[in-house]
């Protein structure tokens, strides 16, 4: 068994952005930019008013002649003179002449004059400038950042239509074993449900590629045609990577030529994790456990997949956290255990088995006991890798 984070380091060696295309904005969520995204235009785009009011050149007038209005979406036809004011609207674009505006809230109008009362307004006050949030040309965003709804709409604002993002990837999901049930079916003596391949696609499909699923047999033939014909760029298989008579899948893979670039990690859970290279494709033999399974989608697919859309940075957010109440761990491998962070402390939620997911469901975080600490007292810092979406 080699360390978790050398297996990681192994693993993402063999993660490469895919080929890459241009996507329409609104179709672009869940991609990763593959190269910087620049301003093509100023933005504003021109001075505007940031309220309802009356735009004026500021000066020592006390007074104003309103000698027009001017909506989001229309323009004033000449300059603006001094003691002469305009109706506007939020949005709408500054006359020439025209520097200020003061809000309607403070306005006392006369007929066609009108006198304010805010003592506190000032020359350029409630305008936005054209080019205080972007210049044409200046990177909105850099090349490997995931495009978010917020981000879309920023830069849809400075006149971007079309990103170069990465291909979705194409990911089959392989559940061996026999002794799953149907979707459906009535319970049978020594059957159990599967969810393993929900739980998956649940999960690939918040990632934003495309995937399948099927379940196979633990039959060697049944697998390596399931894996032949698998027309994916990932591959995940889970169930038989341990040592037992029914663990086919290294055996599998080895007679298919497959390149077995990690069998084993000193962790828990997922110790019998397997990463294959299997003619370019890059296989991940996951557990049969569901708890297992779920870590290690975290902690190793989920960046590998990030990687392979473009990401700069694929891991899990993290940072380091003092412990909010000690304990005690047996065995030598480093361990993720569910966590919750409260107040700027770790608190540890109750250890389950591998085939175990309640405390999972509750958690926002893993923590990581490292292989060589194994009494932990309150405040000693442990990392911890945000889940995403918690």
């Amino acid at each position: 068994m080699i360390p978790w984070n050398e297996a990681r380091d192994r693993i993402m060696a063999h993660a490469a952005c895919l080929r890459t295309e241009k996507r329409p904005l609104e179709v672009a969520g869940l991609r990763y930019v593959v190269e910087p995204v620049r301003a093509s235009c100023d933005h504003p785009l021109f001075d505007n008013s940031a309220v309802d009011g009356y735009a004026f050149g500021f000066g020592s007038e006390r007074s104003w002649q309103v000698v027009g209005e001017v909506p989001a979406g229309g323009t004033f036809g000449r300059i603006l003179m001094p003691g002469e004011c305009v109706r506007i609207f939020t949005g709408a674009m500054l006359p020439e002449g025209a520097d200020t505006v003061v809000m309607q809230e403070f306005v006392q109008r006369d007929g066609a004059n009108i006198t304010h009362s805010d003592d506190k307004l000032k020359a350029g006050g409630n305008v936005r400038r054209r080019g205080e949030q972007l210049r044409e040309g200046d990177v909105v965003l850099e090349a490997g950042h995931a495009l978010t709804p917020e981000l879309a709409g920023l830069l849809a604002s400075v006149g971007v239509d079309q990103v170069q993002t990465a291909i979705r990837p194409k990911v089959t999901v392989l559940v061996t074993g026999s002794e799953f049930l149907a979707p459906g079916a009535k319970v049978v003596p020594g059957r159990i449900h599967s969810s393993n391949d929900v739980m998956l696609g649940a999960a690939l499909e918040r990632t934003g590629v495309t995937w399948r699923t099927s379940r196979e047999p633990d039959e060697r033939e049944s697998l390596r045609e399931a894996l032949q014909s698998a027309d994916a760029d990932l591959i995940i298989t889970t169930g038989g990577v341990s040592v037992g008579d029914h663990d086919l899948v290294r055996a599998v893979l080895v007679d298919l030529g497959a390149e077995i670039v990690v069998h084993g990690v000193a962790q828990k859970p997922g110790k019998p994790m397997l990463f294959a290279m299997l003619d370019g494709v890059p296989v991940f033999g996951l557990p049969g456990n569901p708890r297992a399974v779920m870590v290690l989608f975290w902690e190793y697919v989920l960046p590998f997949l990030r990687k392979l859309m473009g990401a700069a940075d694929p891991f899990l957010r993290s940072e380091h956290l003092p412990l909010a109440e000690g304990l005690t761990v047996k065995g030598d491998r480093t361990e993720f255990r569910a966590a919750c962070v409260r107040e700027g402390r770790v608190e540890l939620l109750r250890d389950e088995g591998s085939h175990m997911l309640r405390s999972l469901v509750e958690a926002e975080a893993l923590a990581v006991i490292p292989s060589d600490q194994r009494d932990l007292r309150p405040g000693d810092r442990l990392e911890v890798h945000y889940l995403p979406g918690r």
